[in-house]
């Protein structure tokens, strides 16, 4: 698996590239240190660099800069806590899956919550200018895409359950989401509060 095909593949051409997913044999390991660490890396060195160098906007009451540990703080927090929940997202994609006429078997549940945040990952290099930060929001439009086609094409998820194990997951994400964007903000914002920089 080439990193840069696959990412452009699963963007460009996804019902293709979901069928060589589907047949390639993979391990936990290789999703991860081949393909997850580098992407989930975009958000976390792009909002780095945008939190640190050029800072969030406040509107007429101008913008602010984290300080470089704060920054910091953020990227490490978001670097590993998006990759925890993409395992987490393959577990509930797991478990639910003879729920939904489909098979446990958690390498292809994984492939599917990796590659289905393609689309988030690459849009967080928006992050280096956090007033764009939203556009990688809207990127999260697509990885549902994606992560619809992956239920269909890699889990085999039946016709007539698909939609209905898809709101299921999407509903597990949201709640990873908000989960996660806690965690980093009460410790991120915490500290900038302690640091004097609010």
């Amino acid at each position: 698996m080439n990193l840069v095909d696959r990412t452009k593949n699963i963007l460009l051409n996804p019902n293709a590239e979901w069928e060589v997913i589907r047949s390639e044999s993979s391990t936990t390991t290789e999703l991860f240190s081949g393909y997850a660490v580098f992407l989930a890396a975009i958000p976390a060195i792009a909002g780095f660099i945008g939190y640190y160098l050029i800072g969030i906007s406040l509107g007429a009451f101008g913008s602010i800069r984290l300080e470089i540990g704060t920054s910091l703080t953020w990227a490490i927090l978001t670097f590993i806590l998006s990759l925890v929940s993409v395992y987490a997202l393959a577990w509930i994609i797991d478990a639910l899956a003879p729920s939904f006429g489909s098979t446990k078997d958690f390498i292809s549940s994984l492939k599917v919550a990796v590659y289905a945040y393609t689309a988030v990952w690459v849009a967080g290099i928006f992050h280096i200018i956090p007033s764009l930060s939203f556009l990688a929001g809207i990127a999260g439009i697509y990885s549902l895409v994606l992560l619809y086609m992956g239920l269909k094409q890699v889990k085999l998820a039946p016709a007539d359950k698909l939609v209905a194990y898809f709101v299921v997951i999407i509903i597990a994400a949201v709640v990873l989401y908000f989960i996660i964007g806690a965690i980093i903000g009460s410790i991120v914002f915490r500290g900038i509060y302690f640091n004097g920089a609010m």
